[in-house]
């Protein structure tokens, strides 16, 4: 069940309803409550995929048990981690190795191939995978106890809100929440979260959607159109990714609000970002957060060697890119973001102060920079894309930009609204949504609801974070 269809805003009600029936003091009732539910949601899905939700889980489970008490820790975190990755290298990356090995053979003359798989990845797999993994290696490292009761431990691999695209919340900070006896309903933070699945709604359906409208008809015709049509489309497609991405992410923690729950924050304005470094401070906070404590602290961090360091950036952002598909166009997009850091470091640029101007001219050169980036992101080859980027660079082409005129003033006008909203937070106090004032308030409510009625794209289309 994905949070902008027909059948969320119907049955999540009803959900929560029968969740703060239960009372609060019988929390083991509670939590079956919710597993069950997670489980019903994700079975709607592929039901014989939930197998896999539960090999995860019952691996990691035990393996932190088994870590916690062995004699030689480090071996049995082998184990547990390599069992628990089995699942997701042979649903999602069996194909592209096995590709990728004979296409390497062939230019040797040789020939090799095995069959492929034509299995459905099963979905959400990268995201409870890594939030398993998180928890054996916080186990691992003493940073947290290992969790002793299964049911609890299920629930937190498993949770509805965020199993299919994050965030990747860490077991320090859910465990404890499931663990704890909760209010029988906290009002200021339902609304919090309402407000939330508000916003991210009309990230979701009044800018992501609408944008998609026409990204997808340019880059899937790519050669039927000029230069500058095909940069508006990469333009409008980084605004795209933002807004469904954020938008869910927004509607995964205001539904754990409703709940009583806090999850983790991933996504804190990445386009005001002054630089690609600040950028993944601010972009899908959790897997960059998960990607320095489990990948790149453990390679040695900054504290090493300049060389030694600049390795770190690059096998860190290398991983990031294979984590988020099995195609050669993800693991250039992680390249591509691993090399800009290294030659921001190598430049200094972090400790540069510029001014009010310089600001701007970084905010934009870092975006350029992000918005070629997501062209191999969005395509489905490297020749795709570097068609795509030659064509936007041959300027011999006409200059003129082709669209549809409602479709491109509804687009305009969604961007234009969430614009606005991240710069006001991120450079003023002023906050529609939380002002002292509620005539203001319910303006704002007023507003983004009627816009979401008025300009939103209903077909209730997948988040694109879903697929990974």
């Amino acid at each position: 069940m994905i949070f902008n269809s027909i059948q969320f805003i119907v049955l999540y009600p009803l959900l929560f309803l029968l969740y703060y029936v239960i009372p609060a003091r019988w929390l083991k009732a509670r939590n079956i409550y919710l597993l069950l539910q997670s489980y019903i949601l994700y079975m709607q899905w592929k039901p014989v995929y939930a197998l896999v939700l539960m090999a995860v889980t019952a691996v990691t489970f035990y393996s932190a048990i088994w870590v916690g008490r062995s004699r030689h820790p480090k071996k049995m975190l082998t184990v547990g981690v390599l069992l628990a990755l089995i699942p997701l290298l042979f649903f999602k990356y069996f194909n592209f190795i096995n590709e990728s090995i004979g296409s390497a053979m062939s230019m040797a003359g040789l020939s090799f191939h095995l069959t492929g798989l034509n299995w459905a990845i099963p979905i959400g797999i990268s995201f409870y995978t890594f939030q398993a993994l998180g928890y054996l290696w916080d186990v691992y490292y003493k940073r947290i106890e290992p969790e002793h009761d299964f049911l609890t431990y299920a629930l937190f691999v498993s949770f509805f809100p965020s199993i299919l695209s994050g965030p990747i919340n860490k077991a320090s900070l859910l465990i404890p929440q499931l663990k704890r006896i909760r209010p029988y309903f906290d009002y200021t933070k339902a609304v919090m979260g309402m407000r939330m699945l508000l916003w991210g709604m009309f990230a979701k359906v009044v800018v992501a959607d609408r944008l998609g409208l026409y990204v997808n008809v340019i880059f899937e015709n790519y050669t039927s159109y000029n230069g500058m049509t095909c940069f508006v489309a990469s333009l409008f497609y980084t605004i795209q990714i933002y807004a469904d991405f954020a938008g869910y992410s927004l509607m995964a923690i205001g539904v754990g609000k409703t709940l009583g729950f806090e999850l983790t924050e991933n996504f804190r304005r990445p386009y005001f970002a002054v630089s690609v470094t600040d950028f993944w401070r601010r972009w899908h906070i959790s897997l960059s957060t998960w990607l320095k404590d489990y990948v790149y602290i453990p390679l040695g961090g900054s504290r090493c060697s300049k060389a030694r360091n600049y390795w770190n950036i690059f096998v860190t952002f290398l991983i990031s890119g294979i984590w988020h598909g099995a195609n050669w166009t993800f693991i250039i997009w992680g390249i591509w973001h691993g090399l800009a850091q290294i030659v921001e470091k190598m430049l200094g640029q972090q400790k540069c102060k510029y001014g009010l101007f310089g600001r701007t001219v970084k905010i934009s050169i870092t975006f350029i920079l992000v918005n070629f980036a997501w062209i191999f992101f969005r395509m489905p080859s490297i020749g795709d894309a570097c068609a795509v980027l030659g064509r936007i660079f041959d300027f011999s082409q006409p200059m003129n930009v082709e669209f549809n005129l409602t479709n491109m003033t509804f687009s305009i006008f969604g961007m234009a609204v969430l614009f606005t909203k991240d710069f006001t937070d991120e450079y003023t106090d002023i906050r529609f949504f939380n002002s002292r004032h509620i005539v203001v308030r319910w303006v704002a409510y007023a507003f983004v609801l009627s816009s979401i009625l008025l300009a939103g794209v209903f077909g209730a289309d997948q988040f694109i974070y879903s697929n990974f």
